[in-house]
């Protein structure tokens, strides 16, 4: 069993690239956990997608071993975590299986949005915070103003902060020996009954399930019965071990440990992310507090373009949600679509994210809904109901009112790019709260409507602010607006896909814009295709698509007009025959491109 006092378990945590990923691989290749040659940037980011894109989408656990020049031997548990606000969830569960937490700031950019989310994450959850500003080899690098402002926005105190560059190592010795000093061993008594925290689970192809914990009291040992605490299933631990971050197998786990273990576990729903793991025979009496669930804002309709790959998207989603528990889904069927899923997500780059690892770790071919929220309606009757998908909207006469989530918003921003910021939140129905400033950064407080936010606020953000800009909020309430569905026809048809809930003041604009897409987007068919935006019966909006004309007068040379006009009106009549019973194929590109509208 090892000895409390050598454990360390900490997260690193900090806004989007301020270095989490590199200290993580710094930390590893200075402990020898990889030798020079196996080494490769952002070891721990295992995913294709998170090297592509230079983010963290999943929280990674791996254990070091450090001598201190005290001459002890320590055991590091390091979870390196996402930094962006769509993967604050995993965030806040790597956070509660750690006793401590290494703040990383950028000694150039300074005190950002996230940075002041997970730093009052880590605070909730009662961590001890080291401070590490990292980036200080850069030129443009400022540590003593970073300081500063760390303890006017934040209010931490930085005379313990290290500085360090987690690219060229500088500093990095000095972390170590400061994390042994300052940050709190775990306790725990390994003659209790065992209480262990399941931290993360993922799907394995060979093994099943494999399911990684946090050892609170007793001990956890190989072929030992287990029970889950919420639903009473037992397994048994077949081979278990830690990260380092190659796999090494280990035969126990005692208080304050991270690893991992597998057990022939086939039902993947049995593995809910924060629940307590106990023994089998000796069970403790209380659970664990484990993780607030996370609550998704944005709901997208998932449906496969080939029908007969909905058995595959149902495994997928399922093994997904093992691996995500942020990402939730029910069954739902669509008139245009078929078969499909209601998937909630905690962002539009949580969708993004899980609609491309379906694409390529399961390859099937998806067609995506409007992203919505959810509103609720309050009928004439007196009822009130969530309202998920658009298409569920009760007629307009039976509707009291209709409430919206709104989300209290805090942007840090240079004060070169204010005016656009606020010009941008004003045309979002934002209403300001408080503007301070720090230095010459401007700190914004707003409160804006969640369903302007969803679609590309984020992106606009980014560009009217060259990409300085940060973002991060909370959904604060509930209240009334004048909001309507607004339905694309195409053929006098309506596409649910497209369906979606607008403030009555935008809806002409709005109804415009994807209207003038569709058009550039959909080919030409044999038939014209009318497109309409409509509210209720009332058409806002409308383009038509002509038809691709056949010369059938091709073949008359002169003679009388007569046969000409009569083979044009045999044309004209098929064409209306076909313009009835025609179907329209709307590419899928044209659904994503229509979503993603300018507006």
């Amino acid at each position: 069993m090892k000895d409390l006092s050598t454990i360390r378990n900490f997260s690193i945590i900090a806004h989007i690239d301020h270095g989490k990923s590199t200290l993580a691989d710094r930390l590893i290749q200075i402990t020898g956990g990889l030798d020079l040659r196996e080494m490769k940037e952002q070891v721990l980011d295992s995913m294709d997608l998170e090297r592509e894109r230079g983010i963290t989408i999943k929280a990674q656990a791996v254990t070091l071993n450090y001598k201190s020049k005290n001459g002890k031997d320590y055991t590091l548990n390091i979870i390196d975590t996402p930094g962006h606000v769509d993967f604050a969830y995993e965030v806040n569960r790597s956070l509660a299986a750690c006793e401590g937490s290494i703040l990383v700031v950028d000694a150039s950019q300074g005190v950002e949005a996230q940075t002041l989310a997970n730093v009052y994450q880590s605070i909730s959850n009662n961590h001890e915070i080291l401070i590490a500003l990292n980036k200080i080899d850069l030129p443009a690098a400022e540590p003593e103003r970073v300081k500063s402002q760390i303890e006017d926005v934040i209010g931490l105190d930085t005379s313990d902060s290290i500085e360090i560059s987690a690219k060229t190592g500088i500093g990095i010795e000095n972390l170590l020996e400061k994390i042994i000093e300052n940050l709190p061993s775990p306790k725990g008594d390994s003659s209790k009954p065992l209480k262990a925290l399941l931290v993360d689970s993922w799907y394995d192809t060979y093994l099943g399930v494999v399911v990684l914990i946090r050892v609170y009291e007793g001990t956890i040992k190989k072929g030992q019965k287990i029970k889950l605490m919420s639903n009473d299933a037992v397994y048994q631990i077949e081979r278990m071990g830690i990260f380092q971050p190659k796999q090494k197998m280990q035969d126990q786990f005692g208080p304050g440990e991270i690893g991992f273990f597998t057990a022939s576990i086939k039902q993947v729903s049995d593995m809910r992310v924060g629940d307590t793991i106990t023994d089998a025979k000796i069970p403790c009496d209380i659970p664990l507090h484990g993780f607030k669930p996370a609550q998704p804002v944005v709901f997208c309709g998932l449906y496969p373009q080939d029908t007969s790959d909905f058995e595959g998207l149902r495994d997928a989603i399922e093994k997904l949600s093992l691996n995500d528990a942020s990402f939730q889904y029910e069954k739902e069927t669509s008139a245009a679509l078929g078969l499909g899923y209601r998937c909630g997500f905690l962002g539009l780059l949580h969708l993004e994210i899980i609609c491309e690892r379906i694409d390529r770790e399961y390859d099937i071919d998806l067609v995506t809904t409007a992203p919505s929220v959810i509103y609720d309606v309050y009928t004439n009757d007196g009822n009130k109901m969530e309202l998920h998908n658009p298409v569920d909207l009760p007629q307009q006469e039976k509707i009291l009112k209709i409430e919206e989530p709104w989300i209290s918003a805090s942007i840090i921003v240079p004060d070169e790019y204010l005016g656009a910021i606020l010009k941008l939140c004003e045309e979002r129905r934002g209403r300001q709260k408080e503007l301070s400033f720090s230095g010459n950064r401007a700190v914004l407080n707003y409160e804006l409507p969640l369903n302007e936010v969803v679609f590309d606020f984020y992106d606009k953000l980014k560009s009217v602010s060259k990409g300085y800009a940060s973002f991060d909020y909370t959904i604060s309430n509930y209240q009334s607006a004048d909001l309507v569905k607004m339905q694309i026809l195409v053929n006098e048809e309506s596409v649910d896909a497209l369906a979606m809930i607008v403030h009555r003041s935008v809806a002409e604009n709005r109804g415009r814009i994807i209207i003038e897409k569709l058009k550039e987007l959909i080919p030409r068919h044999l038939f014209k295709i009318p497109l309409q935006a409509a509210i209720g019966g009332r058409v806002i909006a409308r383009e038509t698509i002509s038809a691709v004309r056949k010369d059938v007068t091709a073949k008359c040379y002169g003679g009388d007009v007569t046969r000409k006009r009569k083979l044009l009106e045999k044309q004209k009549k098929g064409k209306k025959k076909m313009r009835k019973y025609g179907k329209v194929e709307i590419p899928q590109e044209a659904f994503i491109a229509a979503l993603k509208a300018d507006y």
